[in-house]
């Protein structure tokens, strides 16, 4: 880690509620807009980019809400444009919306491309100075610190590089605080970024420069850091990289990029443990699965399947890991495959918190078990639940509480323009020895068997009513079997306390979906193994 940078200060400005929301299937509702902006908040974010009040009622609501909100390390900032070219700025709705948003700070963005100036928007390069001027003024003399996003600068510097420095002059002398340089493309590289930042640098010496890229070159990350090795000392994107096409700079990656290996200073250490929390919650808030292989903050950043790797780690984690994965708020994983050794199986083990010696006759027996089941289409990486039942059953320490004799499932479909009817029947050989027979409906197959199973075990194992399926997730494998194809289906399931995910495979898509099951609610009986006498009703 490079230490020669410590001391230098990197302001962070969030644009996830606007640049980022603009992602393919992203929306946030405005209550999830306020929970994002707590945790960036929380994440220690120096400037939080709520939206563009002027876009639609919804988006000037964030600002009236977020002001019941005390924030401890941010502050919130409303988005707009320069004035249009017809009206007066005074007179203009977007520059008023952002006066109504009542935040200290407004960001607008100015055109810098002669091209977009002439062919977008379709007026002379003077008169875009003009709106340049005029918006920033009126902004000014308003009470606000105004960021100017120059959009398209370093396109519009490699066409009419007089022209683009000329719009940041106009907006120095107008009184722009802050001049953020916009990659709005995403089409260059890092070399380029590098240069032109730090020619504007040398042209603006006494103003903060800033710098916000787009990744449709891959380079986002690389091109922010490129930027501030050439000056700029104010980064924006968003968390996850969401945005349009292929998204903006991942704060995710570049903060601990800047902080940890290039020694800038961007928040604390106790706010940096907070990163993979954060970047798990806004997935969740915009609907979208957590990417397992992001850097940082994916679950597989710090995962060793090889079992070298594995072997490795155990004995001195910076064997293969190239930062303390504690420091951004992730964990080591040692996944258990069909790559697996004896070291990889030994750490899976006691994660899970069951004690296996080198020497225990059960490791083969467990390896060529789970060989056998990988090669049948099972896959514990993601199923932690089952692994663990699996090694507790295979080793003999643990019976399952009750057996399942037989199960069916069917569904009715009295006429294509009526609702499908499912219903599933379930017999149980419980703990007294009694057999349970009980049927249920429900929405779909799967849910019919779940109901099924709580109504004959619930009365015997009252803890299970705790217990939600969260998400239920369907792999078909050898697809090129069509319907004799492999199934494998993953459930979520979670407690008041915990979350655990189970595995199930076969060609039957229900009978996959009722082993998974099985498992979940083995699982919770053997974390919660309390109250297993049944109840008079």
């Amino acid at each position: 880690m490079n230490k020669g940078k410590q001391g230098v200060k990197i302001e962070l400005y969030d644009t996830t509620l606007r640049d980022g929301a603009q992602g393919p299937g992203i929306k946030f509702s405005v209550d999830d807009q306020l929970r994002v902006i707590q945790a960036l908040d929380d994440l220690g974010v120096h400037y939080i980019e709520a939206g563009q009040p002027a876009s639609n009622p919804k988006a000037e609501q964030i600002f009236v809400k977020v002001r019941e909100i005390k924030l401890k390390n941010s502050k919130v900032v409303a988005f707009g444009s320069t004035r249009h070219p017809r009206v007066r700025a005074d007179e203009d709705p977007n520059l008023n919306a952002l006066l109504r948003a009542e935040t200290e700070i407004v960001t607008i963005f100015a055109k810098s491309s002669s091209l977009h100036v002439e062919e977008v928007l379709g007026i002379s390069l003077n008169d875009n100075l003009k709106l340049i001027e005029d918006s920033i003024s009126f902004l000014k003399k308003h009470g606000r610190k105004v960021f100017l996003d120059a959009e398209h600068f370093f396109d519009g510097y490699d066409l009419n590089s007089e022209y683009a420095l000329q719009t940041l002059e106009v907006a120095v002398e107008s009184g722009a605080d802050l001049l953020v340089l916009c990659d709005t493309n995403g089409g260059h590289l890092p070399y380029q970024i590098e240069k032109i930042t730090r020619i504007v640098a040398d042209k603006f010496p006494g103003i903060l420069l800033g710098i916000h890229t787009h990744n449709d070159t891959g380079c986002a990350v690389a091109n922010s850091i490129s930027a501030v090795i050439g000056g700029a000392r104010h980064v924006q994107g968003t968390i996850n990289g969401y945005g349009e096409r292929t998204g903006n700079a991942n704060l995710c990656t570049l903060i601990p990029n800047l902080q940890i290996k290039m020694g800038y200073e961007l928040i604390t250490s106790e706010q940096m443990s907070k990163l993979t929390h954060v970047s798990h919650l806004v997935a969740e808030l915009a609907n979208l699965t957590p990417r397992d292989w992001d850097p940082y903050v994916g679950k597989d950043a710090f995962t060793h399947k090889a079992g070298m790797h594995a072997d490795a780690v155990r004995k001195t984690k910076v064997s293969y890991e190239h930062i303390d994965p504690s420091l951004v708020g992730n964990t080591t994983h040692i996944s258990v495959s069909e790559l697996s050794g004896r070291a990889n199986l030994i750490q899976k083990a006691q994660d899970l918190g069951i004690t296996l010696e080198k020497d225990s006759p059960h490791i083969k027996k467990l390896l060529q078990r789970i060989k056998q089941l990988e090669h049948e289409g099972y896959e514990f990486e993601g199923a932690d639940a089952s692994l663990e039942l699996l090694m507790l059953k295979t080793i003999g320490v643990y019976k399952p509480p009750f057996h399942v004799v037989s199960f069916h499932a069917r569904v009715n479909q009295w006429a294509m323009d009526r609702p499908a009817e499912s219903e599933a029947t379930v017999k149980i050989l419980l703990p007294d020895k009694s057999i349970a027979h009980t049927v249920a409906e429900g929405n779909g197959p799967v849910d019919a068997l779940n109901n099924a199973l709580r109504k004959a075990l619930e009365p015997y194992f009252p803890q299970l009513r705790s217990v939600h399926l969260d998400d239920y997730k369907v792999r078909i494998l050898d697809a090129q079997k069509a319907t004799k194809a492999v199934t494998r289906v993953l459930i979520e399931s979670s407690d008041e306390n915990r979350q655990w995910c189970t595995v199930g495979v076969s060609e039957n898509i229900i009978t996959a979906s009722f082993t998974a099951l099985i498992d979940s609610i083995e699982y919770k009986l053997l974390k919660c193994p309390a109250g297993n006498t049944p109840k008079n009703e």
